[in-house]
């Protein structure tokens, strides 16, 4: 059966709608970025855009398998201490440092760590160390958290496995027939720009970080000793048909009602206005005294009516912490309703507080659901706290926990990292084949097993990716990329090819601070190759430009997932990150300027 060909015209306009719809959905976030990258497939599957062979053609690419293997080369030396150790030594030697050398310190250490893997657990594992750092030198903790973010941000432009940014435009400079970027090739120019940013952020940007408070804050201090207790309603009790307010567990007599437990399943979103009924158990909060006369008493008689009928049948009384965590992009509970998680089946710890994009979140909403970066505070038990950090449901900021670490295979993790590094310097093989056959080999070797692994792959990006690379070749092939070339070129294609560098730099700047610093990269890489061939100049220069100004995202917390980790720990309002960062993206334009051109000159293409 004969394929049908929509005219061309029709397919271009197609093409910039969807490229348009796309980016509406990034914005918007109702639908996630991987599902509406996704859609975005089948929409070219559909309306012929693309063959099926085409799009299978997309999971071939090199780059988001180089990515999946770094995901996992970076898991190997989080989980063998490699990471946490280094923070530590930070904490250590902090003591007598001032707040400027306090940040310099920390921004020096992580530019090094997210040159040679994955920023996001830098990130996720350093927030605990720079809230320790902060209390050691005096000040607030988001005077450290926005360079905590920022320095991971400068560290991946300093390599090509530094963020998966630069290895995704590298995938799409092989295709388009252009030699590939080395390891290093990007280093010089990069560490100019590192450098101009940490000057900036020790020097002048430190002026305008904010002092916030944090859910910390609401931290009960050591004194303030807590306990938790469960009671059941036995089938004779007066307190049967009862709603809470009526049972006498009230604040003024020193309990509070967290949860009623109705065969197994958490009743929390439904305290105000449920009935009891026999079998419930109650979950109570009280001060340490109360709580163990309720525990020890032999005929609790409380509420309306009870007379001397056993109300209550205490069965358990535990001393509880409260703690604050973070949500990572790893953990299980993205996505999950906060009421129902499992939290406190798992571990008998419950949420009791949340923090999001500056404000407090109610928890009692059953639409309410967990989201990357949010900051939670916690209530329970030591050991289910202990174990709930450990399985990664949340990142723990109140202290640093120490997880199983297997720190005897931390050689093997650092020298599989170096492996890539040396080799694909040497050009032995392409980084794609070295980076699996280190993956392969730390697994292998014992520094992380196979689940953890798997586990370790952000595989949300990877789906991104992939649909994103789908439109990025339908711009490609249908025209499209060629149209919106002609566009840009006609009004400055008479201008000195400086300038048209720097509206490259500029477009990519602007969209990277609104959607995917991935999917802003690989829109603007064809585009960026097309104006450099129309002014007939070497195409690598503007293709850094892409590279820099995808990863740039300083001005808003929504542009890099390490910004919107750091967002809600650091307890940080929106505009906090335009005021330190919006300069800090204007002299990284500037710098930008003047040295891709000495790296990589702007002459006539061979």
């Amino acid at each position: 059966m004969p394929e049908f060909t929509l005219p061309e015209p029709v397919q271009i306009a197609l093409v910039l709608m969807l490229v348009a719809a796309v980016f509406v959905g990034f914005v918007r976030e109702r639908i996630p970025s991987d599902v509406v990258a996704l859609l975005a497939m089948s929409a070219l599957l559909i309306f012929g855009l693309l063959s099926v062979k085409d799009v299978l053609g997309v999971f071939s690419n090199a780059a988001p398998i180089t990515i999946g293997a770094m995901f996992i080369l970076s898991a190997a030396l989080e989980r063998t201490g490699v990471i946490g150790a280094i923070g530590n030594s930070i904490v250590r030697l902090s003591r007598r440092w001032s707040p400027m050398a306090a940040i310099a310190a920390l921004m020096l250490v992580v530019i090094v760590l997210s040159a040679f893997m994955n920023n996001t657990p830098i990130v996720v594992i350093l927030i605990p160390v720079a809230i320790r750092l902060s209390q050691s030198v005096g000040v607030s903790p988001s005077k450290l958290l926005i360079p905590l973010s920022f320095a991971s941000i400068f560290g991946g432009m300093t390599t090509l496995i530094g963020t998966s940014t630069n290895l995704l435009v590298d995938g799409i400079v092989q295709t388009s027939g252009m030699a590939s970027f080395g390891i290093f090739e990007i280093t010089g120019a990069g560490l100019c720009l590192a450098l101009a940013g940490t000057l900036y952020m020790t020097i002048v940007g430190r002026w305008f970080l904010p002092d916030r408070d944090t859910l910390a804050t609401l931290l009960p201090t050591s004194a303030s000793r807590r306990f938790v207790a469960q009671v059941l309603v036995p089938v004779d009790s007066p307190l049967v048909g009862k709603t809470i307010k009526e049972t006498g567990f009230t604040t003024d007599k020193g309990f509070t009602v967290i949860d009623v437990m109705r065969e197994n399943r958490s009743r929390r979103g439904e305290l105000t206005s449920l009935s009891l009924e026999a079998g419930d158990r109650l979950v109570l909060r009280s001060p340490v005294s109360e709580m163990l006369s309720l525990r020890e008493a032999g005929n609790v008689a409380i509420g309306s009516g009870a007379g001397s009928t056993h109300a209550i049948e205490p069965v358990q009384a535990t001393e509880t912490r409260v703690m604050e965590g973070v949500v990572g992009p790893q953990s299980r509970l993205v996505g999950r309703p906060i009421i129902g998680a499992g939290l406190v089946r798992l571990y008998g710890v419950y949420a009791i507080a949340i923090h999001r994009r500056g404000e407090n979140i109610g928890i009692g909403g059953k639409n309410i659901r967990f989201d990357i970066g949010d900051t939670v505070l916690v209530e329970g038990p030591p050991g289910g706290l202990r174990q709930m950090f450990d399985d990664g449901m949340l990142s723990n900021l109140t202290e640093t926990t120490e997880q199983p670490i297997r720190r005897d295979k931390a050689p093997i993790a650092l020298g599989a990292v170096f492996f890539v590094m040396v080799l694909a310097a040497l050009g032995i093989m392409p980084i794609a084949g070295l980076a699996l056959i280190a993956a392969a080999g730390v697994i292998a070797l014992g520094c992380i097993d196979h689940q953890e692994a798997y586990k370790s792959i952000q595989w949300d990006i990877l789906f991104l990716i992939f649909g994103m690379l789908a439109l990025g070749q339908a711009l490609e092939t249908t025209g499209a990329a060629a149209f919106l070339v002609d566009g840009i070129s006609g009004p400055i294609g008479h201008l000195p090819p400086i300038v048209t560098l720097a509206v490259v730099y500029l477009i990519t700047s602007a969209l990277t601070e609104l959607v995917s610093n991935n999917a802003t990269a690989i829109l603007m890489t064809p585009i960026a190759i097309g104006l450099a061939a129309s002014l007939g100049v070497d195409a690598r220069p503007f293709v850094v430009a892409v590279m820099f100004a995808a990863s740039a995202s300083f001005a808003t917390p929504i542009g890099y997932q390490t910004n919107t980790l750091v967002y809600t720990a650091g307890g940080y309002r929106f505009t906090d990150f335009t005021k330190v960062g919006l300069p800090l993206n204007l002299l990284f334009f500037a710098v930008s300027l003047v040295v891709i051109p000495v790296f990589w000159p702007l002459v006539s293409a061979s």
